[in-house]
């Protein structure tokens, strides 16, 4: 994998703009680094100038994806139905009584973004042990504008981001070409090349269940 290249889709940013340092708990360039590639052999791995993540020029950032070839995009879906921290755009101003159009969202870029209060709580309880107040509220992310540029999107349901419902729904959405910016994911309906792999255990099913 030397020669191959890697992004990081998305990055905490703290209250005053600034991308989250590697020694957050939460960080996910230090989730990469710890998990993935400084377990690979350094005379095997990409070289760090290969690993590109949107912690500072976003514009650069970008622009690596028309200079470089994006074979896959891998990514998973949360709660509100995201991918990277696309979330459905927030019902004020102009987008009061509804959403933009999917041609409108499509044209977002890497850029950072305010969270939707369900994604912040949603990684409180899949990373934070519960601790909301340790997740910050805002995060560089890839756009749809990126996105469309890989060759292909892969997105992995393992049943722990989101739910039986929400995963089904999306599949339904996508194969019946129904992209709506209010459920983000569906937007990849129109993507060319796009391939869900889900977790069979974890599928679980719609059905009430009470504790």
């Amino acid at each position: 994998v030397c020669s191959a290249h890697f992004w990081g889709m998305d990055e905490w940013v703290d209250e005053q703009g600034n991308p989250v340092p590697t020694t957050h708990p939460l960080s996910f360039a230090k989730a990469d680094m710890d998990l993935c590639f400084k377990r690979i052999n350094k005379k095997f791995r990409m070289p760090d100038e290969h690993l590109h993540f949107p912690t500072g020029d976003l514009g650069a950032y970008s622009k690596t994806y028309d200079q470089i070839r994006c074979l896959v995009m891998q990514g998973g879906q949360g709660e509100v139905k995201h991918w990277a921290f696309n979330d459905p755009p927030r019902r004020k101003g102009k987008y009061k009584d509804n959403p933009p159009s999917p041609e409108e969202y499509r044209k977002l870029k890497t850029r950072v973004t305010d969270l939707h209060p369900m994604t912040i709580v949603q990684n409180a309880r899949t990373s934070g042990g519960g601790q909301v107040a340790l997740v910050p509220t805002k995060a560089a992310t890839v756009g749809p504008f990126e996105t469309w540029k890989a060759e292909k999107v892969s997105i992995w349901q393992a049943g722990m981001h989101d739910n039986p419902f929400g995963m089904r729904l999306t599949t339904y959405m996508i194969s019946k070409k129904l992209p709506d910016p209010s459920v983000p994911m569906s937007l990849l309906a129109d993507h060319p090349n796009v391939q869900f792999n889900f977790y069979r255990p974890a599928i679980g099913v719609v059905a009430t269940e009470m504790h």
